[in-house]
């Protein structure tokens, strides 16, 4: 824990010199005349559909337990659910991994059979907003490439790890390993979990809630936007937080941070918004979203550790 504490007061520290620099850039002054054409009576509306995306979220985690035939008390699971957001500072928030920890020393159920739910989540969440960038790309003629790129890389990922012949494969190749031998069975199971979970079925339905879901955090951006511009639709703010936040995941940089806000700049000033303007809906959005889901997380994770100790990992296997 000593580990990961360090890790993230570094990101916090990252965070706040890019964001140092990003006020610098456009004019602190400036920037601080726009936060001031900012109605803040909108925030709680705004926090709100971040707990509504969290809560949808949270279904789609239920969804997955109960297909892997996970069972925890109810008030144990959201706890978990939440405080892995401590972990979207993470690079693709693949720190979320966490979570099969907690639910490990809640019930022993291996890494191994819950960590693909961590998996099939991010996927999801990462093919949704991809599909409605790729609307978005199409109707506005902009990134289409990329989000066509990024939409293919996603499927051939899902495919690739579902596929039967290649994971036997694979088999063959780490039997011939000494010290992933032993390993074998592990494997099996994070395969039957990962395979049963991204089915046609599940996958479909995972995406539309997921879709469902990432909406509410679009419509937060764009109730942000609508205070500096009221010619900016709503299907166009889906598109650019959709696009925004997909690129920042794949860049798999802490939070996709720097890549995520640049994304926003750039889209907001192409349309003719002042810098300082962009900067701002950039600021307030991302501590509407990403910086309170990790507040969320840490205080989840708070109450985790009351009620069943403080951690200490000493990671020697990371399937077990």
């Amino acid at each position: 824990m000593e580990f990961i504490r360090k890790k993230f007061l570094l990101i916090i520290l990252f965070a706040g010199i890019l964001y140092l620099v990003f006020s610098v850039y456009t004019d602190f002054e400036q920037l601080i005349s726009s936060f001031r054409n900012f109605n803040f009576f909108l925030l709680p509306l705004i926090l709100f559909l971040s707990l509504l995306n969290y809560l949808v979220r949270y279904y789609k985690w239920n969804y997955y337990l109960r297909l892997i035939d996970i069972k925890l008390v109810l008030t144990d699971s959201i706890v978990i659910f939440l405080s892995g957001f401590l972990m979207s500072i993470t690079p693709g928030k693949l720190g979320e991994l966490f979570k099969s920890y907690l639910i490990k020393r809640i019930n022993g159920t291996p890494i191994s059979k819950t960590a693909p739910v961590v998996f099939a989540e991010r996927i999801t969440d990462f093919l949704s907003l991809a599909f409605l960038a790729l609307i978005g790309s199409f109707i506005f003629d902009y990134g289409f490439l990329v989000s066509l790129l990024m939409t293919l890389f996603l499927l051939f990922i899902i495919i690739l790890i579902t596929n039967k012949k290649i994971f036997k494969l694979f088999l063959k190749f780490i039997s011939g390993i000494s010290f992933l031998r032993q390993k074998v069975t592990k494997f099996n199971q994070l395969f039957e979990s990962t395979e049963l979970l991204l089915r046609n079925k599940p996958l479909s339905f995972a995406i539309i809630i997921s879709i469902v879901s990432w909406g509410f955090e679009c419509l937060g951006y764009y109730l942000v936007i609508t205070n500096f511009s009221k010619e900016i639709t709503l299907l166009w703010a889906v598109f650019s937080y959709s696009f925004s936040t997909i690129v920042g995941a794949i860049s798999m940089l802490p939070g996709g941070l720097g890549i995520t806000e640049g994304s926003f700049l750039v889209m907001l000033n192409n349309l003719g918004l002042k810098l300082s303007d962009s900067t701002a809906i950039t600021f307030i959005t991302r501590v509407s979203t990403l910086w309170f889901a990790v507040f969320i997380g840490m205080i989840s994770f708070m109450i985790y550790s009351y009620k069943f100790g403080k951690i200490d990992i000493k990671v020697k296997n990371s399937l077990e």
